[in-house]
């Protein structure tokens, strides 16, 4: 595996991104794995590579950059009251959907210089809070992301303009969202509501309820991990990408 890490400038300054591909058989089309609420950290970094070793180019950037290039955070982070979580949510609470599309046009523009990425279609996921920045995507650059995928994404139904439940029908690629049964951020009245939006917009793809299983289950390191939805979606995830990207 050939791994690294740099900036990426958008326009709003430098996005520090890990970046893991293969070492041979490239170029491999190219994944935006895109970080939950509680940041950049090893964890996230071994999901890339484990995407990587499967054949291909994963892009990893912390998203909290406008907070500051190395914005992370201490496993202190997951623990609701701390002072680590609440520096967190001090810059999550910023963020909103517009300017994390202006990051993915940045990513999408840097794949054309750079040799380990495949030409063409381009998959994106996240999880938690950057599910519905993956959704977003889909619908913002229909020609590029022709996979697309949430892991208990929040608040995927909101008043927010850009919310994702307004743009299914904008996607020409394939979107798949998985949500858990147990999810406060994304409970199962809105679960409901969200089907019935993806099913009138016409979008291809599919909404699968995870049972048994809370809102953070496919993090090893979390409490709630739970090894067989994890496994799940690893295999929902490699096949949307094995169908959409090669």
């Amino acid at each position: 595996m050939i791994e690294r890490s740099f900036d990426l400038a958008t326009a709003d300054g430098a996005m520090k991104t890990f970046l893991v591909h293969p070492e041979r058989g490239g170029p491999h089309p190219a994944v935006f794995l895109l970080m939950d609420a509680p940041g950049i950290r090893e964890e996230l970094r071994d999901m890339a590579r484990r995407l990587a070793t499967v054949g291909y180019c994963v892009l990893l950037p912390n998203l909290y950059y406008r907070a500051g290039r190395d914005s992370v955070f201490t496993p202190e982070v997951l623990t609701h009251g701390s002072a680590e979580h609440a520096r967190m949510r001090a810059i999550r609470t910023r963020m909103t959907i517009p300017p994390v599309m202006a990051d993915i046009a940045a990513m999408l523009a840097w794949l054309g210089d750079e040799p380990a990425a495949k030409p063409g279609p381009v998959g994106c996921h996240g999880y938690c809070m950057s599910g519905p920045y993956a959704l977003a995507a889909a619908a913002q650059f229909p020609d590029r992301i022709a996979a697309a995928a949430s892991f208990y994404g929040t608040w995927l139904v909101s008043e927010a303009p850009a919310s994702p439940h307004l743009s299914f029908g904008k996607a020409r690629g394939e979107v798949y969202v998985a949500c858990a049964e147990h999810d406060d951020l994304a409970p199962l009245p809105m679960v409901a509501e969200l089907r019935d939006h993806f099913a009138r917009s016409g979008a291809t793809g599919e909404i699968e309820l995870y049972p048994g299983v809370h809102h953070g289950f496919a993090f090893p390191a979390r409490w709630c991990y739970d090894k067989p939805a994890a496994e799940r979606h690893w295999e929902r995830l490699i096949a949307l990408y094995r169908r959409r990207l090669g």
